[in-house]
């Protein structure tokens, strides 16, 4: 091996020092990680880097790439070995998915779903590759079995003390807490949300969970006074074996919100994520069965949804599903509940959420708080303040400074700690949201920035603002998911009102004012789960969330 010259070259075994621990069960992963601790250490030479990545790695894997450190290439040795372990790595994922071997233990009962599905980013360059298998038959007969067997009566899970369920949650917090970085690098990977948003992902499920944990042993009935010499009571039971649908956009921070409190209340769970982003939830399946719970009471099925979800949804030993995702699929999990036993349903789906900001208030903060509400998690967003209603006074000056705002923001590789927007979630998407800019630009609405893709690689878009939008065209109306922020101008409030609620959605709305009577008037007015004043995606979990109308129905948290 070459001896490497320049930046930090006499001592190797100090960079190593700062590399992340190698996982060997992740190498993606770890490369990735590697990545970020050079530009943090701001080391920029290619043999410096791949010496201090050699110096990691142990005899096994090193004997995988012996012919890169016999004869290294002459230039580009760093990004010739990390691919090539990359590639290793897939390949090596792709055989044990053949041979019916999994990564992790995904089920906590005795049997294991029989396929894992994985979709992976090349997060910097952008291309979706299948890292595992597309086809799978994921077992959800099995995993549901598992949940009814953990429920029935008698057995541990059901004997368990409420207080021994609160501190069994409130472990599987403390690991989750524990492993933070790990978490938050996983949810970047695979989702491609900027790190530091991520890292807040997780505090806030941590936060969750500890909370649930904490309700467990303070689930009341209730006394009635009856007639004559007897009296009533009621219990709050557990609805039984839960199926549980999580979404792409957080995938660890609607885990938390889901499985808290069914968690607290006594239920068994069998929990579906996103195929597009399993790996966060499998890699809980193990801190799952290292905080303590029972077999079977919680399940996860990587998985499609119209195989995994569907078969889920309309299976008849299930008592529950709740789902987050779109309003499409929505309805049809709504249909399958009804034909197969009628089970409870929650839904929390799609929103078209208007932000209406009057005259009065503060101009730079107003602009701020509005580019936040669309912006913030590359628009991604169930509701996301996509439809800005501004007062006519105040209009052109705010226009110009949501512009300005926008065309700030900095789009890139999500671990870089500058970046502010990383790339859409995967080519459907990516192509939603260009599909509907240029509707837009088709339509009337002014460009005022952005408006199309962000560099030749990668589901990165520009930051883009509309103005002059009218209310009859798709960009006011359909939910565009991704990083568009549409400016309508109004008059009145009434007229405001009028408009926010001319939406078959009804998720979230907001106001910005400083007349106290305005806010009240609008929060009483409009139709929507949640109403802010003066803010925007202050969220609670003490707090109940859910929709109106096509947004959903039910309330989660």
């Amino acid at each position: 091996m070459t001896s490497p010259t320049g930046e930090d070259s006499s001592n190797i075994g100090r960079i190593a020092l700062h590399l992340p621990v190698f996982w060997r069960n992740n190498v993606a992963l770890w490369i990735r990680q590697c990545d970020s601790a050079f530009v943090l250490s701001q080391i920029t030479q290619d043999e410096t880097k791949y010496a201090a990545l050699v110096s990691m790695l142990g005899p096994k894997t090193l004997s995988h790439v012996s012919d890169i450190i016999i004869s290294p290439p002459a230039a580009n040795k760093y990004i010739t070995l990390s691919d090539r372990l990359i590639r290793e790595f897939v390949d090596s994922e792709h055989q044990k998915i053949k041979n019916k071997k999994l990564l992790t233990e995904l089920q906590l009962g005795d049997d294991k779903p029989s396929h894992l599905l994985r979709k992976m980013k090349e997060l910097s360059g952008g291309q979706l590759q299948d890292e595992f298998l597309k086809k799978i038959m994921v077992d959800v007969d099995k995993a549901v079995a598992a949940a009814k067997e953990a429920f029935k009566n008698g057995s541990v899970w059901r004997t368990m003390d409420a207080s021994e369920r609160g501190r069994i949650l409130n472990k599987f917090a403390s690991l989750i807490e524990r492993d933070v970085e790990y978490l938050a690098n996983l949810n970047t990977l695979e989702n491609g949300k900027p790190f530091k948003d991520s890292v807040g992902d997780v505090m806030f499920a941590v936060g969750t969970l500890k909370y649930y944990a904490g309700c467990a042993d303070k689930i009341h009935g209730k006394t009635i006074p009856a007639d004559g010499n007897s009296f009533s009571y009621t219990r709050v039971e557990p609805v039984g074996v839960c199926g549980l649908i999580i979404p792409w956009n957080f995938p660890l921070l609607l885990i938390s919100n889901k499985v808290g409190p069914a968690i607290a209340a006594g239920n068994t769970i069998v929990l579906k994520p996103a195929e597009q982003t399993p790996l966060t939830a499998i890699y809980v399946a193990n801190l799952v069965k290292e905080a303590g719970f029972p077999p079977g009471v919680i399940n996860i099925i990587p998985g499609y949804g119209p195989t995994a979800g569907g078969a889920l949804t309309a299976h008849l030993d299930v008592d529950k599903v709740s789902f987050t995702g779109s309003t499409e699929v929505g309805k049809l999990i709504q249909q399958a509940a009804g034909k197969s036993n009628t089970k409870r349903v929650t839904l929390e789906m799609g929103g078209k959420s208007p932000l209406v900001v009057c005259s009065d208030v503060d101009l730079d903060e107003a602009v701020q708080i509005a580019h936040d509400a669309l912006f913030f998690n590359q628009g991604e967003c169930c509701c996301a303040g996509s439809r800005t209603f501004v007062q006519e006074e105040i209009y052109d000056a705010f226009v110009a400074k949501s512009k300005e705002l926008a065309m700030k923001r900095v789009v890139g590789d999500p671990f870089d700690e500058k970046t502010t927007q990383g790339p859409q979630i995967d080519d459907e998407q990516f192509d939603k949201i260009l599909s509907l800019i240029e509707s837009g630009k088709k339509e009337g609405a002014k460009l005022q920035c952005g408006g199309a893709r962000h560099g030749s690689k990668g589901y990165f878009v520009q930051p883009t603002v509309f103005s002059d939008v009218k209310d009859n065209m798709r960009i006011a109306k359909e939910e565009i998911f991704g990083p568009v922020q549409q400016i309508f101008k109004f008059k009145t409030l009434e007229e405001a009102i009028e408009r926010s609620n001319a939406t078959e959605y009804g998720l979230a709305a907001g106001i910005l004012t400083k007349d106290i009577n305005k806010a009240i008037l609008y929060s009483q007015q409009v139709r929507a789960g949640t109403i802010w004043v003066n803010c925007f995606f202050a969220g609670s979990v003490q707090v109940p969330f859910g929709g109106y109308k096509m947004s959903g129905q039910g309330r989660e948290l």
